[in-house]
């Protein structure tokens, strides 16, 4: 699916794989092509996992993180040994989105430079975090698919959603409980919802600092 979308396959590392793209060809749809990516990537493991169980063999899930920023490319290492690759904070985001994706229950997080790159396709909002090693908060998105191709009800829920962040953030917790009640009973079965069920019992029982800015901070990669 990389390969097939202008990626530029950097490497494998142990069960994850990372990719890049606008080098070494340059690539001014860079960050749409590497959205369209991981949202094919997810549909290609859907495919996997019915051909899996129909072998017997155990599933297997996915989580991406897509960013996009400025970085270094090129041949990096020495004499010895050297390899065509990126570094830079865009690219320690990038891979700190994809390790959190589990925490929200989404396959597939954007990064906040990503998403304004990327005007034809809708996002949901997931939340605004501080990631490990980091001290400026970002925006994190879940990509929902083209913007031509979404229907009324989605956009209908996005709604529901974003007044239940804006009731959270704002430390209305019986409020934000009220609307995400309302989301899980209309889509059930969505994960996201549910982590922030818990996160307001959470926060009911231990309250945030009176500084909270409603950004949510993780010690971990």
């Amino acid at each position: 699916v990389i390969r097939g979308s202008r990626g530029t396959l950097d490497k494998y590392i142990g069960d994850a794989i990372m990719a890049f793209w606008g080098a070494p060809v340059e690539d001014a749809d860079h960050a749409r092509h590497g959205v369209l990516t991981a949202m094919q990537m997810q549909h290609r493991a859907v495919t996997l996992n019915q051909e899996f169980r129909a072998k017997g063999w155990p599933e297997f899930h996915i989580g991406i993180g897509v960013n996009s920023g400025l970085m270094r490319v090129g041949d990096m290492g020495s004499k010895l040994r050297k390899a065509y690759t990126v570094m830079g904070d865009p690219v320690n985001l990038g891979s700190r989105l994809e390790g959190i994706t589990k925490q929200y229950g989404v396959g597939i997080l954007v990064g906040e430079e990503t998403r304004k790159m990327v005007k034809d396709m809708v996002f949901r909002e997931v939340d605004r975090v501080r990631v490990k090693g980091k001290d400026e908060a970002v925006a994190i998105y879940e990509p929902v698919g083209a913007d031509k191709e979404v229907d009324k009800s989605v956009h209908d829920e996005l709604k529901l959603w974003n007044q239940c962040l804006r009731y959270y953030r704002a430390r209305d917790w019986d409020q934000a409980e009220v609307a995400l009640l309302n989301l899980q009973r209309m889509y059930p079965g969505r994960q996201l919802y549910q982590a922030y069920v818990e996160r307001i019992e959470n926060y009911r029982k231990t309250p945030p600092d009176p500084g909270w800015d409603g950004v949510t901070r993780f010690e971990t990669k």
